[in-house]
């Protein structure tokens, strides 16, 4: 029989070949394996699998995240060492809070990327950092108009960014998956644009292929992109100076899905055969999550119920 740790070993193995990514969850279960190994347990038990659960310090929240992780690796060792116990669901109940979004409006959009454009630069390392501003202008402007997750966006290479087909190549996405994502044409000559002066400043100098550089010519680092967002959100009044909470940029992609099916609504296509459409563009393997993010958008129920009323309308 295998061990316990050559067992987890296989797991990770075949999960992140089924495209899951597992870097934090892969290390919280080599952790619990450690706790295992150190009480000399070689069968997994509730129990046991409840007291590594709770060992630290986090609340029920974090209790039961990590108890999901030893559940879903249980399963797995159970098809080998039927002395396996499964923890059963609902042991630690926990419903996860997922945050409430932001629904920008064209105006605020605007208002953002005018202020990214023109956004304070050093006078020290103003040449060096002339780019900046169309980095981060082009980065949110395509948040906002494509859809993308942040990761996406900064992971797009040259390679991906095809201007005459008017599609971008996302790569390597969640669960590992590869999509194609057609951008308008106003988006292509922004971008086209973004291409000439990203070429112009790095002419001579060694740059990396991604699109979205910093002002050393590497991949632009996710921290930075988050406080070059709050910067420019303060700036136009989305945050206060001092708030720690307020819109973030994942909610663009929230407005995208939401203005998207608010248009179909308008326009009288039918949202709910085109969502699987919408859903594919995301890059969602569930409907069900493409859904979530349509919920609570007052427009959208506002459309929903002008096609109603108009349905109503026409009866005899």
């Amino acid at each position: 029989m295998n061990t316990l740790r050559q067992a987890a070993q296989d797991y990770l193995i075949m999960r992140r070949a089924l495209g899951f990514k597992l870097r934090d969850a892969g290390k919280r279960l080599l952790d619990f394996v450690t706790f295992m190994e150190q009480r000399r347990a070689s069968c997994i038990t509730v129990p046991l699998a409840l007291a590594w659960a709770r060992q630290r310090a986090g609340g029920d929240a974090w209790a039961a995240q990590r108890l999901c992780i030893v559940r879903l690796f249980a399963r797995f060792r159970s098809a080998t060492d039927p002395r396996t116990e499964i923890p059963p669901a609902g042991l630690l109940p926990f419903r996860p809070k997922r945050a409430r979004p932001y629904l920008y409006s064209d105006t605020e959009i605007e208002r953002l990327l005018r202020t990214t454009l023109d956004m304070p630069l050093s006078p020290r390392h103003r040449k060096r950092c002339a780019l900046l501003p169309w980095v981060y202008y082009c980065l949110f402007g395509l948040l906002a108009v494509a859809g993308l997750r942040l990761g996406e966006a900064r992971n797009l290479e040259l390679r991906d960014v095809d201007l005459k087909a008017r599609v971008l190549t996302i790569r390597g996405a969640k669960f590992g998956k590869d999509r194609l994502v057609p951008v308008h044409v106003s988006t292509c000559k922004v971008l086209a644009d973004y291409l000439v002066r990203r070429e112009r400043h790095w002419a001579g100098r060694p740059v990396s292929s991604y699109l979205f550089v910093s002002s050393a010519g590497n991949r632009l680092d996710t921290g930075s992109i988050h406080r070059a967002f709050y910067a420019a959100s303060r700036r136009v009044g989305l945050r206060g100076a001092a708030d720690r909470h307020g819109p973030r940029l994942h909610d663009l992609r929230h407005r995208f899905a939401t203005a998207t099916l608010v248009n179909w609504y308008r326009s009288d296509q039918d949202a709910e055969r085109r969502l699987p459409l919408l859903s594919a563009f995301l890059g969602h393997v569930h409907v069900s999550d493409t859904q979530w993010y349509l919920s609570g958008a007052p427009e959208l129920m506002r459309a929903a119920m002008s096609r109603l009323e108009r349905h109503w309308e026409q009866r005899p």
